[in-house]
């Protein structure tokens, strides 16, 4: 068994070292890093250790405000294949918006959460890395009880050539918390952090990793200008008025009267082939909670160059879980020509061209043909090979979480679908149908 520590971490490549003035990840060679970390032919450990001081400081931060940031410290370790690879001195925090919750009851029992390790907030000059990756986040199948459902939505990403997709693999997650005995919490998502380490990892595709990447939550409709809650910058944060600036006139041109010109400048600042694909695909999965429909849950990043890339994110609420919301009252059965809001203004402005709305159905179609990757046959054996590799991992010291089911979150409004079942409520049969039947 080979063990690494967070001293050699960032030494595992042999590319050059960087000038001193360079961003060390500018040694990492982050193809060899995205295929071990994230390579989901085996579904790695991860063990976190946190001292009983700096627990009861994560719990007391909870209970001090809900939507905490605060770090605590912790150790770290990721095994995969007979591999430990082991960073101390890590931070951990709590993340989710309404999913976030206290990770442990106020009888003691522990309970699912969703995390985030950053594995150099403490130490940042010691550059501690997950083989380059500085952070990953942990995410618990809450709206999920089929534990398969933004797995399958970042895999359809990229298997129809979406690379702005993050990735995501399942892992077992352990936690030691003070002097208690360690504690399984079962089968949890690994999910690629969406920061600058995402933008060098595919720095050729973006062609440069040091513009500005913005998070856009709700709210961010893109039609009022950038308020400080809706849009929140990620990278170059010493730069935000020049970043807020440039994206305040991106919003003001695209809401610009639609014209040949106006098409013209959407065509040359954005990959329009690949925002159609990047919305065929949210549109065939349901996801509902997005920057059309709900103003909600997508990055933004604008490079040195000029270009526009929007990022899809966070797909837990898909795929049949549906919600009276925006335009939508039925996720599966929704016009994907009006899939949201007018004044969400992206993608309904861009659907005004006729070429791109034609592509756009192409892909739609091409998603739901024949042997296509969202027919029923073709998704139901991606899904059940998921959940069997998974299923004997699912119990778990919370007791929570501890079954694999066919069936959407509880609190949505058509608890119908099915994904494996055949028939009138079968999600991928619904969704085929819809568009089958687009003028």
């Amino acid at each position: 068994m080979t063990v690494i520590t967070a001293a050699c971490l960032c030494a595992c490549t042999h590319s050059p070292l960087p000038s001193p003035s360079g961003d060390q990840r500018d040694r990492i060679d982050w193809q060899a890093a995205t295929e071990y970390v994230f390579d989901d032919s085996s579904i790695p450990e991860v063990h976190i250790k946190v001292s009983q001081a700096e627990w009861d400081k994560l719990l007391s931060a909870y209970d001090a405000n809900h939507d905490t940031e605060e770090f605590v410290k912790c150790d770290a370790e990721f095994i995969k294949d007979g591999e430990i690879s082991r960073i101390p001195h890590s931070g951990l925090r709590l993340k989710g918006n309404t999913s976030r919750r206290r990770p442990q009851t106020q009888a003691g029992q522990l309970q699912h959460c969703h995390y985030r390790i950053d594995f150099h907030h403490f130490e940042p000059n010691a550059y501690h890395t997950l083989k380059g990756f500085r952070s990953i986040n942990l995410k618990w199948f809450k709206d999920d009880p089929a534990y398969v459902r933004e797995l399958f939505c970042f895999d359809l990403f990229r298997r129809f050539g979406v690379w702005t997709a993050t990735r995501e693999i399942y892992t077992r997650l352990w936690l030691k918390a003070g002097e208690a005995s360690e504690k399984y919490l079962g089968v949890y998502g690994l999910i690629e952090q969406i920061n600058k380490d995402f933008l060098y990892a595919r720095k050729d595709l973006f062609g440069s990793a040091d513009g500005m990447l913005w998070k856009c939550r709700f709210g961010a409709d893109l039609h009022s200008k950038g308020h400080d809650y809706a849009y929140e910058l990620k990278t170059n944060e010493d730069k935000e008025q020049e970043a807020r600036a440039q994206l305040n006139a991106f919003i003001e041109k695209l809401n610009a009267p639609v014209s040949e010109p106006y098409f013209k400048w959407l065509e040359s600042c954005i990959d329009i082939d690949l925002l159609l694909r990047t919305y065929a695909v949210n549109v065939v999965v349901g996801m509902w909670d997005d920057s059309w429909n709900n103003a909600n849950n997508y990055y933004l990043y604008f490079t040195p160059e000029g270009r526009v890339f929007f990022i899809p994110y966070d797909y837990d609420n898909t795929l049949g879980t549906s919600l009276k919301c925006g335009a939508q009252e039925d996720a599966g059965r929704q016009d994907p020509y009006n899939w949201g809001l007018s004044e969400n203004v992206l993608i309904h402005n861009v659907l005004k061209n006729s070429a791109w709305k034609a592509r756009y159905k192409e892909y739609l179609q091409e998603l739901c043909s024949e042997e296509s990757l969202c027919l029923p046959s073709s998704a139901r054996g991606r899904i059940k090979a998921w959940q069997e590799r998974i299923m004997d991992y699912v119990a778990n010291d919370t007791g929570e979480d501890m079954y694999i089911q066919d069936r959407p979150a509880t609190w949505g409004n058509h608890p119908e679908y099915r994904l494996l079942e055949s028939g009138k409520n079968n999600y991928f049969d619904v969704k085929a149908a819809v568009i089958s039947a687009m003028q």
